[in-house]
């Protein structure tokens, strides 16, 4: 039996677009027969972006049978909607994971940013974000906006902003995505896909106005899609994530995905520290002291709230 590596390009539930790693054919493979998810409880075991091994089943129709699920070097989850217990696989071996966010129509809040770069400090994957829609500012909402580009550039974190309209920001968007492998997220209608399509029309990724009577998009994808801009620059095009990877993630761990209190973890009294009301916290004390920004103190406390009340 000749199998073949590929790479996973959308998935559909039961069924996959698998690229072919020999000369880039398109195959429509099935799962054989039931595959544990390497460790994971998940709903779903492969993600775009696996590379996986197949067999060519019927050459004519491009149908193949997926026989093996190749290591991943990392991969990204959000909570399932219908399993509770259980994760929903989004994406596998991604570069670099990237918000896309606005300040107004629609408004990404600030506690989604946080939430968003603390599920991507958890799994390990280098976050960015993009400010989008520079022409719908005001004066007052770019100081505001320059404040948080310089906030989250100091925790180390790649900003920039960007407006498609006047093609500000659309270089260095291209050479961020140049070679790498990118997931793309944030609110629907903060304009992901017009961002891209600027920069590679030829993929013509379709797009949805902001309905302008609840200020909030329309989804337009439902499943994860992988897309090749150029060879070797991927871009992975996800859905509205609201749930990142915190179902199962404690206080401390939270703790651990936010950089700034990271370095001062063992400087508080208790070892088992939750950084909320007890004394000799070295987290509230450099909130205290401005070391620590309370918009991400706030972030931290919400998460933290949401796991609790789910226990």
């Amino acid at each position: 039996m000749d199998l073949v590596k590929g790479l996973v390009l959308r998935s559909t539930g039961s069924w996959y677009d698998i690229r072919d790693s020999r000369d880039g054919h398109i195959w429509q493979c099935r799962l054989k027969g039931k595959f544990k998810a390497l460790g994971l409880k998940v709903t779903n075991p492969i993600a775009v972006g696996d590379y996986v091994r197949f067999e060519a089943e019927d050459e004519t129709q491009n149908f193949g049978i997926i026989h093996e699920i190749m290591p991943r070097e990392n991969y990204v989850v959000r909570r399932s909607v219908h399993k509770t217990a259980h994760a929903h696989l989004i994406a596998a071996n991604v570069d670099q994971a990237i918000l896309i966010a606005t300040l107004v129509f629609p408004r990404t809040s600030l506690g989604f940013i946080d939430r968003f770069l603390v599920a991507i400090e958890s799994f390990r994957i280098p976050g960015v974000l993009i400010f989008n829609k520079q022409d719908l500012l005001n004066d007052d909402m770019k100081e505001f906006q320059a404040e948080l580009m310089e906030l989250y550039d100091s925790l180390g974190y790649t900003c920039m902003s960007t407006t498609a309209v006047s093609d500000e920001g659309l270089e260095d968007f291209a050479a961020l995505l140049k070679g790498k492998v990118s997931l793309l997220s944030g609110h629907s209608g903060v304009g992901k896909s017009t961002l891209v399509n600027a920069i590679a029309p030829h993929l013509d990724i379709k797009t949805q106005e902001v309905s302008t009577f609840a200020n909030k998009g329309v989804h337009t994808t439902t499943f994860a899609e992988m897309f090749e801009l150029e060879p070797g620059t991927f871009i992975i095009d996800s859905p509205g994530i609201k749930e990142l990877g915190l179902s199962d993630m404690k206080a401390e761990e939270i703790a651990h995905s936010f950089p700034e209190m990271r370095q001062l973890l063992n400087q508080c009294r208790f070892n088992n520290c939750q950084h909320i009301n007890e004394p000799g916290c070295a987290v509230k004390d450099a909130v205290s002291d401005g070391e620590i920004a309370i918009s991400r103190y706030e972030s931290y406390l919400s998460m933290v709230g949401d796991q609790d009340n789910r226990k």
